[in-house]
């Protein structure tokens, strides 16, 4: 699944401060620090006691960065005043709320306040539409120039504001990456800007690039936990799920403990298929946080992959009845549908996946395998052909959907069509066992009997495969007795009972309780019984 159903935010950045008491300037850069590594409770903690505008403003950023943009207003309103400091919060209040117009007018007055050369306070402009979601970054570029203009060479902060707001441009990753480039140059120790860095590498799926940025973060700063969490996600997008969580874990261990932290953790426990392990930790944090969104959208998936399916349809029920209609997204109908099929509702699982196709036709391929699931459940294995060659068709299926489409066949008895589809994977991939076992036993359902040998060849490939220097004998050791016990079979009809004994044996080799080849054995070695002549009769 290629979703993730907890929100991070993407980036982090420093805010300025202005001129304030020692005291106050200590809490709000201990604050900022917290915000960076995502230590949203502690950050509050700092901040809440204070009353001044510049802790005010960093509660506005630290709502900012959890998605919460009326909480994030309202303190940055709080900041608010006549003085450039003020006036670039009012205009921070106003960009949260979308009002982009609005809040230029109120960026304008604080640089011309300044006289555009203030390059710190120019940076803090920059950086207000880098922490905003989408696409606002009106004049972004004209205070990022005015900034440049006033430090005379690249600042660091600077330049990572400025990779934030091109990530929300049309210039993207690319002008991203050479801003986070540039502020290493300036600064070859600010571990922030190679966790950044790191960061735009992974979602580019840039694994080698990642792996080197996010590890000179955590040696620069070993504390700095975002770092582990994008390294997680880099294992999990390659694939490498075990390496993925134990980073995960990495991470949980220095991040705060809360329950955001927690939910993250579920999370990924959930995308790894830790489905057990997930469930148990989303019942902890709804535990203390019942409202929480994302677990109350996990609860569901989770009990479906565990098996309780009853308890699933009553989860997802629940959750949809209370989750805003803007929050649903198209997992969460996927899933119903899953929900429903396994609870004996078939028909509507497969309407409610035509809806979503026809609500969003671009999503139509997503959900082809779904679709197929529910079918073989329903043990509508025609309805499921269809979708399989559907995909192919339209979807830019690969071997993986030709293996799907083959069993499909196969379950549906038709075995000369699912023995056609598995030669197109043994020609395309002639050295991947598992399609010639599976091939060898649809062959074998077309010669019950095995007088034909139809599937003779294929097992002997598959045997052949298993020699191979590279093969894995655990993974061979259940086909082998299947390959085995049928070529012994074949081998008697045939009357070589020297070869049906070698086979039988070396089923014995691998499986000594098979009671198969043991009473195969017994026929082949019994010595024939002595035929009773009747006396010939006497001569009179």
């Amino acid at each position: 699944m290629s979703f993730k159903p907890w929100k991070q935010p993407l980036l982090a950045a420093v805010a300025m401060v202005a001129g304030t008491t020692a005291a106050t300037a200590q809490n709000v850069q201990t604050a900022q620090r917290d915000i960076e590594l995502g230590r949203y409770n502690e950050a509050r903690a700092i901040l809440r006691p204070g009353s001044t505008p510049e802790t005010a403003f960093e509660l506005g950023r630290l709502y900012q960065m959890r998605d919460m943009a009326d909480s994030a207003a309202y303190f940055f309103n709080k900041a608010a005043g006549s003085t450039p400091f003020g006036q670039v919060a009012a205009g921070r209040a106003l960009l949260a709320k979308g009002q982009i117009a609005q809040a230029e007018t109120q960026f304008d007055a604080a640089a011309k306040a300044t006289k555009n050369k203030d390059a710190k306070l120019l940076t803090m402009i920059a950086q207000a539409y880098g922490e905003v979601d989408g696409k606002n970054t009106g004049k972004a570029q004209t205070y990022m120039d005015a900034a440049q203009a006033a430090y005379k060479k690249d600042d660091p902060a600077l330049m990572v504001a400025r990779g934030d707001v091109f990530l929300h441009s049309d210039q993207g990753g690319g002008e991203a990456m050479t801003s986070f480039d540039r502020a290493i140059a300036a600064n070859p120790s600010f571990a922030q800007a190679y966790y950044k860095k790191g960061v735009l590498s992974v979602r580019s799926r840039n694994f080698n690039a990642a792996r080197e940025s996010l590890s000179k973060a955590i040696e620069l700063d070993p504390s700095y936990a975002p770092a582990y969490r994008e390294l997680a996600d880099m294992y999990y997008y390659a694939g490498q799920y075990d390496l993925a969580l134990s980073t995960f874990k990495k991470y949980t261990d220095l991040a705060e403990n809360s329950s955001s932290t927690n939910a993250q953790y579920a999370s990924f426990l959930y995308l790894t298929k830790k489905y057990p392990e997930a469930l148990t930790e989303v019942n902890k944090v709804l535990q203390n946080d019942p409202q929480n969104l994302t677990m109350n959208r996990l609860k569901p998936y989770l009990l479906y992959e565990t098996g309780d399916f009853a308890g699933a349809s009553t989860a997802i029920d629940t959750y949809m009845s209370v989750v805003p209609a803007d929050k649903i997204i198209s997992e969460d109908y996927i899933y119903k549908a899953k929900i429903l099929s396994k609870t004996g509702k078939g028909p509507e699982a497969v309407a409610l996946i035509g809806q979503i196709i026809a609500k969003d036709p671009s999503k139509a391929c997503d959900f082809q395998n779904d679709l197929a699931s529910i079918y073989a459940n329903q043990k509508n294995y025609k309805g499921a052909i269809s979708v399989y060659k559907y995909k192919l068709n339209k979807c830019s299926g690969d071997l993986t959907d030709q293996f799907r489409l083959a069993t499909a066949f196969s379950s549906d008895k038709q075995y000369v069509e699912a023995d056609s589809v598995y030669n197109i994977i043994n020609i395309a991939k002639p050295t991947y066992a598992p399609a010639y076992l599976y091939r060898a036993s649809v062959n074998a359902q077309r010669d019950p009997e095995g007088k034909q040998g139809l599937a003779k060849p294929n097992y002997e490939k598959y045997i052949e495969l298993s020699k191979a220097a590279d093969a894995e004998p655990a993974k061979f050791r259940e086909g082998l007795v299947q390959a085995y016990g049928y070529l012994g079979v074949y081998s008697f009809q045939q009357g070589d009972k020297t070869a049906a004994k070698s086979y039988f044996e070396q089923v014995l080799a691998l499986d000594p309780e098979n009671k198969g080849a043991k009473s195969n054995l017994d026929i082949i070695t019994a010595k024939p019984k002595a035929v009773v002549r009747k006396p010939a009769p006497k001569k009179k």
